[in-house]
């Protein structure tokens, strides 16, 4: 089969921290002197080295020497951790970035969903920014025509389809920004993690779309946290660490190494400095805790006993409406709640702006919850709306014994994640 996209020793890097002090304009001599030195950067970059001893900068491979081939008509699967490298990947096959080194061959026209409204200018129409897209991508205006009507329809946003988009909401960007990407036909599709901007309901319709353009044999490529997507879009899937590749496989193989890589196995999740991005500051988390009800931090838990779940954090500044929570899922990736602990107004009003210091925010998940299985927990700390402080989506890993639970005098596997024990009547009325 012919090969849609080569990539070969791959490397981005960024230049991270600024030069302490006030800011200045560079004068005639700063300039000659940057001039000078680029040939010596770029060398250095190359080799994966940088000038030492800069004040306040640095340097990050955001990815690293990353090599594979995908034939056409192939749907892949990206995962990895935040800050794995995955959407730099996307950026640089999208050439809306380009590598510090090696090589990117791409086969046919490339459609890309970045993020909300990548490729849109808001100062023109929905309509405009339609055939703006369709000719960047190389389209006839024809073939824009036949398509147009399809794609208003399926974004549903035809009432405002003559609207500047700078008016749009991001859920109204992204029905449009996802319509004119699958609709317009390119060989290639790029999808990034967008999908969460948009309501239940328009997910289906994405990810039924997405399903739709790999039958027709376009090629692929799908990042997304959501594994149960990436197990059914997808044939295999690549996992990214640190910017490395370190595995490509059948992607309920892929998907089964990355949930099971990297988490606690002790019921106790412990962050180092290096774990931590500079980003999280001032927030630095400590340690995420299962406790069983005697309080011993444990990996497997029983169903019929309650769990504790603790999460120690340090602030060094003061924070305004922080609010810190936890992502219960499946192993694969199928969530079963999020909890914040200021979901209460009460406690909202209480610690709604939090002094610095050391903190831990604990919760009780009742008995009578979990089926038999394991578990996967997330961490999200943030400010509604504003910024996200730190998230690490597979934190900590464990175990449910079902033994004494509803029904276990019954041979057959209870489906589901949760296993409730309900408060059945009985009553004969004849």
């Amino acid at each position: 089969m012919t090969t849609a996209i080569s990539v070969k020793n791959l490397g981005k890097q960024y230049r991270i921290g600024a030069a302490q002090g006030k800011f200045r304009y560079n004068m005639f001599r700063d300039v000659i002197v940057d001039t000078l030195m680029m040939p010596v950067r770029v060398f250095q970059a190359l080799r994966g080295t940088g000038l030492r001893g800069t004040s306040g900068t640095s340097t990050i491979w955001a990815l690293n020497d990353v090599s594979f081939d995908l034939e056409e008509g192939r749907v892949l699967g990206i995962v990895g951790r935040n800050g794995a490298g995955k959407s730099t990947l996307l950026k640089i096959l999208s050439r809306v970035t380009e590598p510090t080194k090696g090589t990117v061959s791409v086969r046919g026209r490339v459609g890309s969903l970045l993020e909300v409204g990548t490729g849109f200018h808001p100062e023109l129409t929905g309509r405009e920014n339609i055939y703006m897209n369709g000719a960047i991508l190389g389209m006839k205006r024809a073939e824009i025509d036949n398509k147009f009507d399809e794609m208003v329809d399926f974004s549903e946003v035809g009432q405002f389809i003559d609207t500047p988009v700078k008016r749009y909401s991001s859920g109204m960007y992204l029905r449009l920004a996802f319509a004119v990407a699958a609709h317009l036909e390119p060989e290639i599709l790029v999808v990034d993690e967008v999908l969460a901007v948009g309501d239940a309901e328009f997910q289906r319709k994405c990810l039924g779309k997405m399903g739709d353009v790999a039958r027709q044999g376009r090629t692929v490529l799908f990042v997304s946290h959501n594994m149960s997507a990436i197990l059914r879009l997808t044939q295999e899937a690549i996992v990214l660490k640190k910017g490395q590749l370190i595995k490509r496989a059948p992607t309920q193989e892929a998907v089964d190494f990355y949930l099971s890589s990297g988490q606690a196995e002790t019921g106790e999740r412990l962050w180092s400095a290096e774990d931590i991005p500079a980003a999280a500051a001032p927030f630095k988390p400590i340690a995420l805790r299962l406790k069983d009800k005697t309080g011993k931090v444990v990996d497997t838990v029983r169903s019929i006993e309650s769990v504790t779940l603790e999460w120690e954090y340090q602030l060094d500044a003061p924070l305004t409406g922080l609010r810190v929570g936890l992502y219960l899922s499946t192993m694969r990736g199928e969530y079963i709640f999020t909890a914040f602990d200021t979901d209460d107004a009460k406690q909202y009003e209480q610690f709604g702006a939090r002094k610095a210091g050391r903190y831990i925010s604990r919760c009780v998940i009742p008995a009578d919850f979990f089926n038999e299985g394991r578990y996967s927990l997330g961490v999200n700390a943030s400010s509604f709306g504003v910024r996200r402080y730190f998230m690490d989506e597979n934190a900590l890993s464990f175990n449910v014994d079902v033994t004494g639970a509803p029904g276990t005098q019954w041979p057959e596997m209870r489906q589901g994640p949760v296993r409730p024990r309900l408060d059945w009547k009985i009553e004969k009325i004849d």
